[in-house]
């Protein structure tokens, strides 16, 4: 990675400052890594034909000159654009009063890592850039809390995430056999991925493949989980056998509507009409449970649970049915997030034909989707900022959240058993997780229009009508008010 971007940092200082050339400060933890940069950019600007003069090194004094502490030492390399490649030490100082691109290496090595990034964020005022590379150093270290900051959306930010494999599937192998002069082969690149995770043994995880090291178990402690329960929240269960779905369509179609103005409605008609609506969905058929997690964003940003919705062994059909119930009579209703994998394609598709693809994440959940939104979801419970039921069930599923290679999600394997004796895979966890994914990806906001009622004595008549209503005063037509959709 450091090799890669020393070939950007060379394209960056030898342009011409009008075309956005600009100094780059590149801040190692120690001198070998400053030596070793500053080689391999006088090496891409031979391979670029960029003109650049000799390495330079030098000392900076700060302070006292007899400080020793206070020796900076440096090396330059500069171009005709004016612009220079600068290695420096990992001390904060340098940094004040410089303009250009930052870039820190290794970053969760560095002692002070807080205070330089401060420093470098100064730089951005005048257009410059912050780049942070870093192969991990355990869980708690400064550089993975900045990377879960980023990715729950605290800071702000972009979060690359490479490893090995898919630098190997991308080419890394023939490089090294180019670099190397000997021939490639699939078997041999098999045989070097092999050997080089045997070399890294147990540190294979971090190194290799990117998961901070005690990156297992629980995501969610119990305490931030209850601190988020609320007593007046309902979790609203509907169970059906298989007979039912073999039931005459009409029939079902009966029983679940009563279901719903019985159970949902009297809910749904004491949500605040004043506050905007947005709901998560995850799937399921037979074994599971299909989860809806609505949620209203609070003038503070914070989101409240109205209500939770659990359906066991519920036919498609009727599902569609409930959501759509449900979804229609939600105030301000801005979006919802599906689960798209496997079955629950269905009614995230149908969703997204009712209610418009853009309104409608169809969610394919991934590793990668994990990866990214999971942060976010962690931290509404670190700051309180989500309620929740005070549901026993409700709580085993938020504790079924594992982390598991770095990444959390529910793993295949977290049954528990909930109050009716029956098998959960943590359904509303996931379900509470898109919804949060739904308030920060959709962007979409109530339609103002004006609702124009149908001619009573039909269209054949309308136009006359017209005629005589120009002739009438203004203030005489009483036109409907504006009504929000």
């Amino acid at each position: 990675m450091t090799w890669a971007e020393a070939a950007d940092d060379v394209l960056i200082a030898a342009r011409d400052r009008s075309d956005g050339g600009q100094n780059v400060y590149y801040i190692g933890y120690n001198m070998d890594m400053a030596i070793e940069y500053i080689e391999a950019c006088a090496m891409w600007a031979r391979q670029f034909n960029r003109a650049a003069e000799a390495i330079e090194e030098s000392e900076e004094i700060f302070k006292d000159e007899k400080d020793a502490e206070q020796r900076i030492k440096t090396f330059v390399i500069r171009f005709p654009s004016g612009s220079r490649i600068v290695a420096l030490s990992s001390r904060p100082a340098n940094l004040r009063g410089k303009q250009g691109v930052v870039v820190i290496d290794e970053a969760a090595f560095h002692h002070d890592l807080g205070e330089l990034i401060k420093a470098a964020i100064a730089l951005l005022i005048w257009g410059g850039k912050v780049r942070i590379l870093s192969t991990h150093n355990g869980e708690g270290n400064e550089f993975n809390e900045l990377v879960q900051e980023i990715r729950a959306g605290k800071r702000a930010g972009n979060v690359h995430h490479i490893d090995f494999r898919t630098a190997v599937a991308q080419g890394l192998y023939e490089r090294v056999c180019l670099r190397k002069g000997e021939v490639y082969t699939p078997d041999a690149e098999d045989l070097w991925v092999a050997s080089v995770y045997k070399f890294y043994g147990s540190g294979a995880a971090e190194e290799l493949d990117v998961v901070p090291s005690s990156g297992q178990g629980a995501y969610l402690t119990r305490a931030q989980i209850v601190a988020t329960q609320r007593p007046d929240i309902p979790v609203i269960r509907w169970e059906k056998d298989e007979a039912f779905a073999m039931l005459p369509k009409a029939q079902r179609e009966a029983e679940c509507e009563e279901w719903c103005k019985g159970e949902l409605a009297p809910v749904l008609e004491q949500l605040a009409k004043d506050r905007s609506h947005y709901y998560g969905s995850d799937f399921a058929r037979i074994a599971d449970l299909s989860s809806m997690w609505p949620v209203a964003e609070q003038e503070d940003c914070s989101l409240h649970t109205p209500f939770v919705i659990e359906l066991r062994c519920i036919p498609y059909e009727q599902q569609r049915q409930v959501l759509f119930f449900f979804v229609r009579r939600l105030p301000n209703f801005r979006g919802g997030a599906h689960d798209a994998t496997g079955n629950g394609g269905y009614l995230a598709e149908v969703a997204a034909q009712e209610f418009g693809a853009q309104r409608i994440q169809q969610v394919m959940l991934s590793v990668s989707w994990y990866r990214e939104n999971m942060p976010r979801f962690r931290a509404h419970f670190e700051d309180g900022t989500i309620t929740t039921p005070a549901d026993a069930d409700v709580l085993g599923d938020l504790r079924s959240v594992r982390r598991r290679n770095g990444v959390a999600s529910v793993p295949a394997d977290a049954r528990t058993v909930g109050a009716d004796g029956k098998e959960r895979h943590g359904d509303t966890a996931i379900a509470c997780a898109l919804a949060m994914y739904a308030v920060e990806m959709i962007d979409a906001g109530p339609i103002e229009f004006m609702e124009v009622p149908s001619h009573p004595r039909g269209i054949e008549n309308a136009a006359a009508d017209r005629t005589r209503m120009r002739d009438r005063p203004d203030d005489d037509l009483a036109l409907p008010e504006p009504r929000a959709w």
